[in-house]
């Protein structure tokens, strides 16, 4: 066959998707959760309907649910200097920008009234007036610093009327530098040119409060309010009119993909953007594949410049196909791909041959334990940023109680609490179906802590300690499922035999203390969770993600983290009960999904949030590996993501045929899921799993990365925890003004990259794990204490939101951060399987105990504070050293064995072997120059990230801000214009300060507007 494939980026293949939207109740009205704070219905109560638990609280002895013919039951405030609404005063702590928006009717127009009041103090504070206040009249949101006026938005034009609904809603957009009123869709009033910062306004202790004014002697509010919600990002007019318009039809509309709004600035389609500029001419490419498998293109071909300039390989935007129609028979075809911003168009000319696939790679490497290699300070006995994030995570860990984990536990199945025990808070409070999920973090954490701390004794014992009490506590509370509560008692043993609970007809995720069901006999022997297994059991019947008691919260995914916690702490210490909990589990998973039809699998897993299951088949086939009980690879094949990873039941396309399955999907939800197909290879040796894996991870890394190393934030979806909805468009459709690039995102993609790499040895894995180690991961921790981030803002001018520095409320990146920094070892050095190779992935001053081989490796350092490090061989014996050369090591690899220079072939993106007998005190140097390079976005080459070998360096900004900093470089040398000093990793460019994002605490610039000339 032979076909041409013309490619436009606003033809059909980058075009407006087709797809669905992934939805749930919180993503509302098309604007994803992560933008949302807090939501109060009042329909009944003044519970938080996000999932963030800000719950509200009513004071006053005249609050009073009415019905109401337009939104059912909604909150009636009678004005009576006593009644109004508190919310919790960590709702608006480190927020940047700040929406409000409102249904509310009022029954006077007295003057003074505040629909809300949010502020530090009665000198300090943002308050809205419907019918104005003494001094001014009609609706205005107002803002005072100490006591005076700083800034009003009038609406001098608009009367609100009394006994009718309107829709009300504030807008304060710091990076714009507004403040805007919005009435039933539309704006009413703006201040412009607002120089001010929301730490000005808000504390960690802030005064939040709905009808009734911070200050004494003003009115309270005599209205009737409904759907009272806050959002962290600058709503614009039109997301505020939609919030309004389905509102009015009742509250449900589809999500559609839209072209997404924004404020980034935009350039022109066909303007040559850096060293495009000077492209003269683009190689064509010629690619082989297998009948039904898509060709693997490559995302960077050769490139001629002109101008004596030196530009590096091109980047290429090819056709994604949704499916493999195009391979199903032996021939040759051409796809045309573009080159952002020109009209060359390069071809792959590509040959589908028949036969077999080629075949997979087995696994030929092994990694350290934990407690073999040793985190140093450097060469010059400074701390390094790997101990000072080490240091804080595992001091905070040891004074945690671990009651406070298991509180929730004991909860669930009516055990009493010890004296002095305090639950969680966050996602583990007590009516949140995701509570346990930071139980299953910290097993994992104390027991990496504690391999991790053989340096200090105590340390150890402490969490020594603390593993055997958690195990004993989860291991009886796992006895108790399936048996009898009294001698003679009814019991259920059988876990697809389980009722609902008593006096239901169904089942229900109803946590509430009085609401939760604790009749653990009923529940099927070896049951263990922070909640009763209804909402495993609602996910079968095809429950969705949502806060109500008809909906659940990813039942699997805080399951994977106490079975996979629990078999750390097995492999690190064999403890054969933390095993056996894992085993009951496992077979009680088994026994209930192996019931479960096809069909209904498919649509479990595909289900938004509700089917997340974290690493389940990893964590299934990993017990298997452990207990050699078959079952158990049976049902972590049972968790495989179909859809995604073969297309369909027949296995006709998806992953496993190189077709992009997971455009527009949930990040986190399914780069597990990728993970754990990669376990299943590694029992099974099925190929396909294999592919899933390694198909997945080349498409992520080259279509959906942003310069930290993250792959997941959409602007479009409309979804800041979903990949974005056209591969390699990221800044058509990617940078969400909720920020993106979710930390726990990048843990997963780091584990499974070094997976990867035990099966296939290409250097690109591991300057990908390099990149998002160092400029995510590193950088996702606060100075002072353990708290991390969830999301990390990459537009102009952000700033990262710290969070859980004293670990008591845990989102889902705050429990994968208790995890990377108890092991920011463990992929610095691996051994082959045969124990005659040893490699060195990571730069990073450690000692190395390779215990099969009575040699212990020093690597002495002060990278990447310098570019170059040192390994000393002590014992003795043949083996090869390979040392990966990096691929932005462009100016050089040079080695000296004992101060020898050896004259070696070092090619950027591979691995150095050194062969030979070693001796005790061999010493290997290793120099590797850095220089500046750039890392374009792929659909926009002008917007970049800087670069100083492999770290990334932000520009330190003095204010919020809304446009791409502007830059200019040399083309033939991008350093001639910034000036610094590389041994702090400190630099300026026109005056301003760039460092490390790793050291970066205050606002920031990740990407800039670059000029090459």
């Amino acid at each position: 066959m032979n076909k041409q494939f013309y490619f436009t980026l606003l033809g059909l293949v980058f075009g407006m998707s087709t797809m669905v939207a992934q939805s749930g109740n919180q993503i509302l009205d098309g604007i994803g959760e992560t933008g949302m704070i807090a939501r109060y219905i009042f329909n009944g109560d003044a519970k938080d309907w996000s999932r963030n638990n800000l719950h509200g609280r009513i004071y006053g002895p005249n609050a009073q649910f009415e019905d109401d013919e337009k939104f059912g039951k909604v909150l009636s405030l009678p004005g009576d200097d006593k009644t109004f609404v508190s919310i919790p005063g960590e709702a608006v702590e480190g927020e940047e920008s700040l929406s409000i928006t409102a249904w509310v009717n009022f029954n006077a127009d007295q003057v003074g009234q505040t629909l809300f009041d949010f502020g530090k103090d009665d000198r300090t504070h943002f308050f809205v007036s419907p019918f104005g206040t003494k001094k001014k009249d009609r609706l205005q949101a107002q803002i005072l610093q100490n006591g005076k006026e700083k800034y009003t938005a009038h609406a001098n034009d608009i009367t609100i009327e009394t006994n009718q609904w309107i829709h009300l809603a504030v807008v304060l957009d710091i990076p714009s530098k507004t403040m805007g009123i919005f009435v039933d869709g539309k704006q009413v009033g703006q201040v412009e040119s607002m120089e001010m910062e929301l730490e000005e306004l808000f504390t960690h202790e802030n005064l939040l409060y709905i009808g009734r004014s911070i200050t004494s002697n003003n009115p309270f509010l005599n209205a009737k309010i409904h759907d009272f919600r806050l959002y962290r990002i600058p709503l614009s007019e039109q997301q505020i009119g939609r919030i309004r318009y389905i509102a009015l039809r009742g509250g449900e509309e589809a999500v559609r993909r839209e072209k997404p709004e924004d404020n980034l600035p935009q350039f022109e389609t066909n303007n040559p953007q850096l060293y495009n500029s000077y492209l003269a001419g683009v190689s064509d490419v010629q690619v082989e594949t297998k009948v039904g498998n898509l060709p693997r293109l490559p995302r960077f071909v050769k490139g001629t410049y002109k101008s004596g300039v030196q530009g590096p390989e091109v980047r290429v935007l090819w056709p994604a196909p949704t499916d493999n129609a195009d391979v199903q028979q032996p021939g040759t075809y051409e796809v045309i791909g573009k080159v952002a911003g020109t009209n060359f168009q390069p071809k792959a000319i590509i040959t589908v041959k028949s036969g077999d696939d080629e075949a997979t790679p087995h696994q030929t490497l092994e990694a350290f334990e934990l407690a073999d290699v040793t985190l140093d300070s450097d060469a010059l006995g400074n701390q390094t940023k790997f101990i000072e994030n080490r240091d804080k995570f595992i001091n905070t860990l040891a004074e945690t109680n671990p009651d406070a984990f298991l509180y929730m536990f004991r909860n669930a199945f009516g055990q009493p609490q010890p004296a002095g025990a305090t639950p969680l808070g966050v996602w583990d409070s007590q009516e949140t179906k995701l509570r346990g999920h930071a139980t299953g973090h910290y097993l994992t954490a104390i027991a990496q802590a504690y391999a991790s701390t053989g340096y200090d004794k105590n340390l150890q014992a402490n969490f020594a300690k603390k593993m055997d009490y958690m195990v004993n506590t989860l291991y009886e509370l796992s006895q108790l499922s399936g048996h009898a509560n009294v001698a003679g008692g009814p019991y259920v043993s059988n876990p697809t035999e389980v009722p609902p609970g008593d006096g239901r007809e169904g089942f229900d995720s109803d946590l509430s203390e009085g609401g939760i069901r604790t009749d653990y006999w009923n529940w099927g022997e070896g049951f263990v969770s922070a909640y009763p297994p209804d909402q495993f059991i609602m996910l079968e019947g095809g429950a969705k993600y949502g806060t109500q008691k008809t909906q659940i919260w990813a039942p699997y995914y805080t399951l994977h983290k106490i079975l996979a916690g629990l078999m750390d702490i097995y492999e690190v210490t064999g403890n054969q009960k933390a095993l056996d909990i894992a085993k009951g589990m496992g077979s009680w998973v088994h026994a209930r999904l192996s019931q479960v039809p096809v069909d209904t699998l498919i649509s479990m897993w595909n289900t938004y949030i509700a089917g997340e299951f974290g690493g389940m088949n990893e964590a299934m086939a990993r017990l298997y590996r452990i207990t050699n009980e078959h079952r158990y690879l049976e049902v972590a094949q049972l968790f495989d993501n179909i859809k995604v990873f073969f297309g369909d039941a027949e296995h006709s396309h998806g992953l496993a045929k190189n077709v992009d399955t997971f455009r527009g999907l949930h990040a986190n939800q399914h780069i597990p899921q990728i993970m754990g197909a990669l376990e299943i290879y590694r029992d099974s040796e099925i190929p396909e799993y294999f592919r899933v894996a390694d198909n997945f991870w080349y498409k992520a890394k080259n279509d959906y990365m942003y310069s930290i190393g993250g792959v997941a934030g959409a602007r479009n979806p409309t979804n800041a925890e979903c990949f974005i909805g056209q591969p390699a468009t990221l800044y058509e459709n990617g940078f969400s003004a909720g920020g993106q690039n979710e930390t726990c995102a990048t843990y997963n993609m780091l584990k499974l990259t070094r997976n990867l790499f035990m099966f296939d040895q290409r250097t690109e894995l591991m300057d990908y794990y390099e990149r998002g180690l160092y400029n995510h991961i590193l950088a996702s921790v606060a100075e002072d204490s353990p708290a991390n981030t969830y999301h990390v803002p990459l537009r102009p001018g952000s700033i990262k939101r710290f969070g859980n520095a004293d670990m008591t409320g845990f989102t889902c990146c705050n429990g994968t951060a208790l995890e990377s920094s108890t092991k920011l070892q463990n992929s610095i050095y691996f051994e082959s399987h045969d124990h005659k190779a040893l490699y060195v992935n990571l730069f990073v001053p450690s000692t190395l105990q390779w215990k099969e081989r009575n040699i212990t490796v020093e690597q002495k350092t002060t990278f990447p504070k310098e570019d170059h490090t040192q390994l000393i061989i002590k014992g003795k014996g043949k083996f090869n050293l390979n040392v990966r050369v990096p691929q932005w090591a462009t100016k050089g690899f040079y080695v000296k064995i004992n101060g020898k220079e050896e004259k070696v072939l070092a090619q950027t993106g591979s691995y150095l072997t050194l062969s030979r007998n070693w001796k005790n005190g061999d010493t290997v140097d290793i120099k590797m120059p850095f220089q500046f390079h750039l890392d374009p976005v792929m659909d926009q080459q002008n917007i970049a990230s800087l670069f100083y070998g492999p770290i990334l360096l932000v520009a330190q900004e003095p204010e919020a801000r809304n446009d791409w900093r502007k830059v200019t470089l040399d083309a033939s040398d991008l350093g001639k214009t910034i000036q610094g000093n590389p041994e702090k990793l400190e630099f300026t460019i026109d005056g301003v300060v760039f460092k490390p994002f790793y050291e970066t605490y205050g606002r920031h610039s990740v990407y800039l507007d670059v000029t090459l000339k």
